[in-house]
């Protein structure tokens, strides 16, 4: 059975479900080989305009193989060149939202950082414990974390490696809102309806000019928000919008 599972749940939507159950979804090679492939198709597919992450009821992805690491030298991990899996993920255009239950740490954490929404079960837990093994983050726990909680915050997470619960990490800013554990997919799955019903082009220029803007200087992130603002005015969807808003109707968008 493949380790990852994609499923077209609702109009726009696309589901993706790590299936490793027996090893709480830790992210194995082929793990993270399929979810590049998923996310490299969907982020073309016509019609997806949102991707929802999950895991089971028990853990979103409890972080790394460790079994498949133990082993491994340092030019044996240089030329693996795990980080182009990720790229595949982080660049994805369209918005993703993580559906967590359980456990979210070491790699698995990282992953849910890589989405655009965190939607979390009270019963989570989100860590990254690499440095109990000797290691550290490899696939942006460092840099991600610090982005997302500051660095105080950040420092405490790594050098201790002590997860936190859901509660602690919506107060740091880490996840998007904390719900019910049955609640998790439901709510991810209604937040990505939600997005897919808007026009797919603004909400694509939405999270680029986001993302890029993060790391640069506010004039340029600013002056990135305005020329990707003048240029929704030349698409199909902004005048269906503005005309539905003055007809008082529901639009209907094409996504051009």
């Amino acid at each position: 059975m493949s380790e990852v599972l994609i499923e077209r749940p609702r109009d726009g939507v696309a589901l993706v479900r790590i299936n490793r159950p027996e090893a709480r979804n830790a992210l194995n090679g082929e793990v993270r080989r399929q979810l590049a492939e998923a996310f490299a198709g969907l982020g073309t597919a016509a019609d997806v305009r949102a991707i929802v992450l999950t895991g089971d009821e028990n853990a979103f992805a409890a972080g790394a193989d460790i079994k498949e690491m133990a082993g491994v030298g340092a030019a044996d991990m240089l030329l693996r060149q795990a980080h182009r899996l990720w790229q595949a993920i982080a660049e994805c255009p369209k918005p993703v939202i993580a559906a967590v239950n359980g456990y979210a740490l070491g790699g698995g954490c990282e992953l849910a950082m890589h989405a655009d929404i965190i939607v979390a079960g009270e019963g989570a837990q989100f860590g990254q414990p690499e440095v109990r093994v000797g290691i550290m983050p490899g696939a942006g726990g460092t840099q991600r974390l610090a982005r997302a909680v500051g660095k105080h915050k950040a420092m405490l997470m790594l050098l201790t490696g002590k997860p936190v619960s859901a509660r602690e990490a919506d107060a740091m800013g880490l996840v998007s809102m904390v719900v019910p554990d049955a609640d998790v997919l439901e709510t991810a799955l209604k937040t990505a309806e939600t997005i897919a019903g808007m026009p797919p082009v603004a909400v694509m220029q939405i999270k680029e000019v986001l993302l890029a803007g993060l790391d640069a200087p506010l004039a340029t992130g600013l002056m990135l928000e305005r020329k990707a603002f003048q240029l929704l005015f030349d698409t199909r969807d902004q005048k269906e919008g503005m005309q539905a808003f003055i007809e008082k109707r529901r639009p209907k968008y094409e996504g051009r």
